[in-house]
């Protein structure tokens, strides 16, 4: 294993405040997941310090096994109902003006989670009314009917990531392809809701190859991109080929923001859910 020491500019600052811990709290108590622990984000101790953090609902194993995703992989547990409400309470109870919210790929299910999707959707926002919401979700393998049962729910941001080139996805994601996930991205697109989607750097790709993913996601309507730095969560995840200098990144916002993104998160410690307060349009 080629093992590259990380630079200095990816060196993470561990957090223990009173709201880290008060967030630490909320999660452990309602029994919630959160993909910030699931998978090894390393903005964790920064964001939980300020009273935020991205839940992930359908349970913390994924019926897919991405190499660069830290989630258990394996046959997951029931859909659990009352999960939603949990959810909704610990949002309440962190008094959060934002709150975003992903899931693990359920396609052991019929409707891939849909319509839990969209029932965990209509819960937040009873219980929230004033918090805007952003979900990331997975492609429901390019199902645009199941899609459309979380449009209908009216989440304020809808996300759904690329995760990586065109050339790279067959050797990264397992089961998704970058066209459908554009079909995705699009028809989020058109359906009127804001669509973003995000990339990680340092698995091979070119500059080139980054501009082309620009393209595609303007070409389908993207407003919002966010671009990171991969990083190994594990030793059998792929490994990373290439530490992507602060400079570079913020060449890729400047092209980015031309090419006519609304906003452009990039740099290297950025995550899908970087942010995610500011980008309400």
């Amino acid at each position: 294993m080629n093992i590259q020491r990380k630079p200095d500019w990816l060196k993470i600052k561990l957090a223990s405040t009173a709201d880290y811990a008060k967030v630490k709290d909320i999660v452990n108590k309602h029994k919630l997941h959160t993909i910030c622990q699931s998978g090894s984000c390393p903005n964790m101790g920064d964001c939980w310090s300020r009273g935020t953090a991205t839940f992930m609902i359908l349970g913390n194993i994924c019926t897919r096994a991405c190499k660069f995703c830290n989630v258990n992989t394996g046959k997951p547990l029931p859909v659990d109902w009352d999960e939603a409400a949990r959810i909704a309470e610990s949002i309440k109870l962190m008094k959060l003006n934002h709150a975003v919210v992903t899931s693990v790929d359920r396609d052991d299910l019929s409707d891939f989670g849909a319509a839990y999707w969209a029932y965990t959707i209509k819960k937040i926002k009873q219980e929230n009314p004033q918090t805007t919401l952003e979900v990331l979700v997975p492609d429901f393998q390019g199902n645009l009917q199941y899609l459309d049962k979380v449009i209908e729910a009216a989440p304020d941001i809808i996300s759904h990531n690329l995760e990586t080139t065109r050339r790279l996805t067959p050797q990264i994601r397992t089961k998704a392809q970058y066209d459908t996930s554009l079909n995705v991205i699009g028809h989020i697109a058109q359906s009127g809701v804001v669509a973003k989607s995000g990339i990680m750097l340092g698995l091979g790709e070119t500059q080139e190859e980054v501009f082309e993913v620009m393209d595609d996601l303007r070409a389908v309507n993207c407003q919002i991109m966010t671009i990171g730095q991969y990083l190994q969560p594990a030793s059998e995840n792929i490994e990373v080929k290439e530490y992507i200098h602060p400079e570079q990144f913020a060449y890729y916002k400047k092209i980015g923001l031309s090419k006519g993104f609304k906003v452009v998160e990039s740099a290297p410690l950025v995550r899908s859910s970087y942010h995610a307060e500011k980008h309400i349009m």
